[in-house]
Parts: structure tokens; sequence; C-alpha cells
């Protein structure tokens, strides 16, 4: 394949990780099974170049059936399921955790699904449609979590989107004064949790902040720049909110599998 192609390829050791969390979401009956191998390289290719699925070289297949096969994983919870054995894997400290969101642009063919643009995670601004993405990230800087909502939505809903308790949970939560709030202190301090977020410059009870530790946070914001290298996720193609939150977790495990190799 050409040099372009081959960037996209896993290697083998990369193919052995995924392969076994894919045979477990397999159907065990129904026709015989694609080339499993060349259908995820395929997927990573359009995540990182953010071409319609019908610009698809060739070499990974019929565009229709590498389409049709990401849906079925991303709808069979395939993605989720190897973050959540990454996360739980404790390879990666989990004590110190940071949160934050970001607002990425919408193309215009994107919106339209069913169901409407505010439950696909869809919103109206002066520049068109808009989805924000709220991330929790680990102390090595990689992705634990991560969900969407319209783009005007507040932090405050994105924190209870993914601080379910069903990750590890930190001991230290760094977070920008966006999400300042006597509430969310008191959800995190009720589950042994240290928040360290600044305050908002009208907050009345002034509450301390290690700077030094804080200094950490950027750490989710470098996320941020790794993952929107992966132009589908930089810019929202995907009319469907189970898409481009597929998208956003296949890079995510890509990052930890980078992570890991080194």
């Amino acid at each position: 394949m050409e040099t372009s192609l081959a960037r996209d390829l896993m290697s083998d050791d990369e193919w052995a990780f995924h392969e076994r969390f894919i045979l477990a979401v397999r159907a065990p009956n129904g026709r015989k099974p694609m080339n499993h191998r060349l259908v995820l390289d395929g997927i990573f290719w359009i995540a990182r170049t953010g071409s319609p699925w019908r610009d698809l070289p060739e070499e990974f297949g019929k565009w229709s059936s590498v389409y049709r096969q990401f849906r079925r994983w991303t709808l069979a919870g395939l993605w989720e399921g190897i973050l959540e054995a990454l996360n739980e894997s404790g390879v990666v400290p989990a004590a110190l955790q940071m949160i934050d969101s970001t607002v990425v642009r919408a193309h215009h063919q994107a919106a339209g699904a069913k169901r409407g643009t505010p439950r696909q995670g869809f919103g109206r601004s002066r520049g068109g449609f808009t989805t924000k993405i709220h991330l929790r990230v680990n102390g090595a800087g990689l992705p634990m979590r991560s969900d969407i909502t319209p783009g005007q939505t507040s932090d405050y809903l994105g924190f209870n989107l993914i601080m379910d308790d069903n990750l590890p949970e930190p001991s230290v939560l760094l977070a920008d004064r966006g999400y300042d709030s006597d509430k969310l202190r008191e959800t995190m301090e009720g589950r042994n949790v240290v928040p360290v977020i600044p305050m908002r410059k009208s907050r009345k009870l002034r509450v301390a902040v290690d700077r030094t530790l804080y200094r950490l946070r950027n750490l989710v914001e470098r996320c941020f720049n790794k993952l929107k290298n992966a132009r589908r996720v930089a810019t929202r193609y995907d009319k469907t909110a189970e898409s481009f939150l597929g998208f956003i977790d296949i890079t995510s495990i890509r990052l930890w599998l980078r992570h890991l190799s080194t």
C-alpha cells in the first residue's frame, strides 16, 4: 500500500490486542466473517483523515461493508468495552485525574439525523452547529471517558456524564473554574475526592487552591490536542451521537496503546 495508507495499519501486537475484543462481540452465527484486521485498518484511516466513507481506498475493501461493520461494533459497545478494560487494568495510576471540555464545529451535512439535533448532541450558534466533548483524563494524560452534549451545554452537566463511579475513583480531581460550584465540590468530597478547582470571581467564600498541583491540568488540554489530530474528531461529520463518540473512543484507545508500547 501507499505510505499514506500504511500510517494507519496496525502492528501485529495492536491487532492481537483488538482481536480478542472483536471475537467477544462477534455473532456466533451468520455469514462468514470479513477480514476484520483490514476492516479495522480502514476505520482507523477514516478516523485520521476525516474523509467521507465513500472515499475509503479500495485496498481496505468495499466502503459500505467497512461502514456497516463500524456501526455494528459501535452499537455493540466494542469501543466502550475496550476503554473500560484499559481503565480497569491498573497499568496507569488513576489517583490523579482531571476533567475538561472543548467545543467542535459540526459539518453542515452532519445534521439531520432521526430523533432531532439536540438528542444527537448538536447545539446551534451563530457559526452553525456545534458539539461539546466532555473528557475525563488520568495522571498519564490518557482519556478515561468521554461524552458529548450540544455545544452550549453547561460543564456541570458534562461533569455528571463523565464522573460516573464505575471507573477507578481519583484521590484528587483537577478542573478549571467553569466547574466551580458548591454542589460539585460537595459531591466530590462525599466520594473522598479532593477537588482542586480555581474559584469564580463571584464566589464569596474563598477556597484555597494548590497552584503547583493545578498546573498538571495541562495534561487534559494536551490530550484534547492529540485527539484532534484525528480529523474525524476535530470536526464532527457524523449524524449520530453513537458514531461520533465511536471515533472519539477509537482515537482514545490508540493513544493508550501508543503510550503502553513505549
